[in-house]
């Protein structure tokens, strides 16, 4: 049953909901083509799984209307940043640097800030940002946030836009008010319970946050500066904790150990550091630590071994891991997808069948054995049968660029021209780069008009069809940024 909604702060200014959608479209094609833009599936996959869970939340309690929920994407795209931090973009985006999934002691304490960073987009503070800087167009604000995030990477960026005037204007198109970020931290905190969470998650999060606001601002914390701690916040939070509630959240999961051990070595810490790790399971005490940070050492020591070209050291690495994480099905189910991944790195394509073999079905519908699944396949010449699968995948997840690329490789390995060139074109579109899916459904329809084979004609006709309605978006798309 929904619950009667909280008041909130406004309706969001003059802005609609499908203004600001295109508006969030335009910047997360310009993030999709940034290098540290990275699709791993295991990670997507498990902050997905959270940002799920707090969207439906959100439904049940009336926190999201109908009109958000049909106009905006919902979608997180991960960063491979190691600075600790996130950010809701406008549209329903979330973006999330691997440096927070690495530091978070829990998915609750990862649940916190996302359910944080949601409340911010449903109860409209975005758009009423927007509408406070009503003399700036939307394309303006877009390209002003697009460059305050790459100030928040880098400082010759930031003194570009304190020279160029608008820092500023920036500060305040991304800085909530502080009335705003209650209102966030009191409605995230409503979704948690019902989504599964721990609340307590909140209270360790900003104790962490705390104790980073207390250290020299060195750039590791930008969450920080876009989202300024206060005492009155802190004790906000613990004051909604139950009377005679325990703060501490529960105990990390190995699952959870695990990836963001995976955080930390796919941020790209550098030779020496992981190094250090791939060592650290031979350290003196290390066999009297708890599971879960035996478990995450073991998995980034593993991961680390084969990053450095070391496979026999992190194959070896997996038979203690395989212990620690016993009897635990979710963690055993990222010991297999880690031990496939591994023997796919070494070369050793049937030691990674056998990985996922143990993991279920061929057709398993998961994303991340779906995929990797492909990829042994694809190496082995044996992928012909993944097609099914990934069309299946992709009737429900449209919008799967990395699904539709490999799709295409699975196709092109099977001389099936035309529909590789489609899938392609349809990666493309996937990351709103119509421009280039444009191109592409316009040589699937050279290779369809030199081809013969009956089949090629169903899928002449879908390619002309995706085209026009492509080519519409690319058009639009080109409009926008000419009035930039």
């Amino acid at each position: 049953m929904a619950q009667p909604r909280l008041p909130t702060l406004g309706d969001g200014g003059d802005l609609t909901a499908g203004a600001e959608r295109r508006l969030g479209d335009s910047i997360i094609r310009e993030l999709y083509r940034d290098p540290d833009y990275i699709d791993d599936p295991v990670l997507v996959e498990y902050v997905q799984t959270q940002w799920l869970a707090l969207l439906a939340a959100a439904r049940a309690r009336g926190e999201l209307s109908p009109e958000l929920d049909e106009r905006f994407a919902w979608e997180v795209l991960l960063g491979r940043d190691r600075s600790v931090n996130a950010f809701a973009l406008p549209g329903g985006y979330l973006g999330v640097h691997l440096g927070l999934i690495g530091v978070v002691a829990s998915r609750d304490e990862l649940a916190s800030v996302l359910a944080h960073e949601l409340s911010h987009v449903t109860q409209r503070h975005i758009a009423r940002l927007m509408a406070q800087q009503s003399r700036q167009t939307p394309l303006m604000i877009g390209a002003m946030i697009l460059g305050a995030l790459a100030a928040s990477k880098s400082p010759d960026a930031a003194q570009a836009l304190a020279i160029g005037g608008q820092a500023l204007v920036v500060q305040n198109q991304l800085n909530f008010s502080r009335d705003m970020e209650r209102e966030a931290d009191r409605v995230g905190y409503s979704l948690m319970a019902p989504a599964g969470f721990a609340p307590q998650g909140f209270v360790g999060m900003f104790d962490k946050l705390q104790q980073a606001n207390r250290l020299n601002d060195n750039g590791s914390w930008p969450y920080l500066r876009s989202h300024p701690l206060t005492t009155q916040r802190i004790a906000d939070m613990q004051s909604r904790l139950p009377p005679g509630a325990s703060t501490l959240a529960p105990a990390p999961a190995l699952e959870h150990a695990m990836v963001s051990a995976r955080a930390r070595v796919l941020s790209r810490p550098g030779v020496d550091v992981l190094r250090q790790w791939q060592a650290e399971p031979r350290s003196t005490g290390f066999a009297a630590q708890p599971a879960a940070r035996r478990a995450g050492a073991l998995y980034a020591a593993a991961l680390a071994a084969s990053q450095l070209r070391d496979h026999a050291g992190a194959r070896a690495l997996l038979v203690p891991l395989q212990a620690v994480v016993q009897g635990d099905a979710p963690a055993q189910r990222q010991v297999q997808l880690l031990a496939a991944e591994l023997a796919l790195a070494a070369g050793d394509v049937q030691a990674a069948r056998q990985a996922l073999s143990a993991g279920g079905g061929a057709a398993s519908p998961d994303r991340p054995t779906l995929l990797l699944r492909t990829q042994v396949l694809l190496r082995a010449g044996q992928a012909q049968d993944m097609a099914g699968p990934l069309q299946t995948w992709l009737a429900t997840h449209p919008r799967d660029a990395g699904a539709w690329q490999l799709l295409a490789s699975v196709w092109q390995a099977q001389g099936q021209v035309l529909r590789s060139v489609r899938a392609e074109a349809e990666a493309h579109a996937a990351r709103y780069d119509y421009a280039a899916a444009v191109d592409r459904f316009k040589a699937g329809q050279d290779v369809a008009r030199k081809g013969s084979a009956p089949a090629d004609f169903v899928e002449a006709s879908i390619i002309d069809t995706r085209l026009r309605a492509v080519e519409a978006l690319a058009r639009e798309q080109a409009q926008q940024a000419a009035e930039r």
